[in-house]
């Protein structure tokens, strides 16, 4: 009768992988793994006798200089791609957002009247402007802060920012449309408000020149 081989605590009764085998092994793991795996995760997964530790540190120098990386994150290990090649990874997209009739309407101000406070803005439009409207276009970079007036309270102004004019394809503020050219492009009525006596030709075009005091910088 033969005996069955003992383990003696010295040793396995097969032999582990070659070092080559143990970080084939390896890279398949982390490879495939959404999370970072530790060394004892690895060992539990390799045949007994694997050595885990030395095996990732193969793999580690094998990858480097590659579009990926062997990276340790905390106490475990992972595959990663290399860092200045992460560029290649991100996606630009374009996203719509509709403004407001409240902030088209803020914004035309800002551009018409800069700078203005935000109690001028109020003033012309006749209700109050939420914060929201402000933070909106702050946040489009469409108006900024300017300087303060030189009243009481010592209010901000907004004004209209180089990547409006960019957007608008305009130089400047003062390549804004007069009032001519909005009704010409049927964006303003050609008859006045109620209550107000129609204007006549050369009373307009008095109107317009004196349009452009609005963007004389304080």
């Amino acid at each position: 009768m033969i005996d069955a081989p003992q383990d003696d605590g010295t040793g396995t009764l097969f032999e582990a992988p070659p070092l080559a085998e143990q970080e084939r092994m390896v890279e398949a793991v982390l490879f495939a793994s959404a999370e970072p795996v530790t060394i004892a995760d690895l060992e539990a997964r390799m045949p007994h006798g694997s050595d885990a530790t030395h095996a990732v540190e193969m793999l580690k120098k094998r990858y480097e200089g590659r579009g990926v990386r062997v990276v340790q994150v905390g106490e475990a290990w992972a595959i990663r791609t290399a860092p200045d090649l992460g560029f290649l990874m991100q996606k630009e997209t374009v996203e719509t957002r509709k403004l407001s009739r409240a902030a088209i309407e803020t914004l035309a101000i800002v551009a018409y009247h800069q700078p203005c406070t935000r109690a001028e803005i109020e003033e012309i439009r006749g209700v109050s402007v939420s914060r929201g409207t402000i933070d909106q276009l702050l946040e489009m970079e469409w108006i900024r802060l300017g300087r303060r007036r030189m009243t009481p309270g010592r209010p901000v102004t907004f004004v209209v920012t180089p990547e409006f004019l960019d957007h608008f394809g305009l130089e400047n503020a003062r390549d804004l449309p007069g009032l001519k050219e909005l009704r010409a492009a049927g964006l303003l009525e050609n008859r006045p408000p109620p209550g107000v006596a129609p204007l006549g030709e050369g009373q307009e075009e008095e109107q317009d020149e004196d349009q452009t005091e609005l963007f004389e910088e304080e």
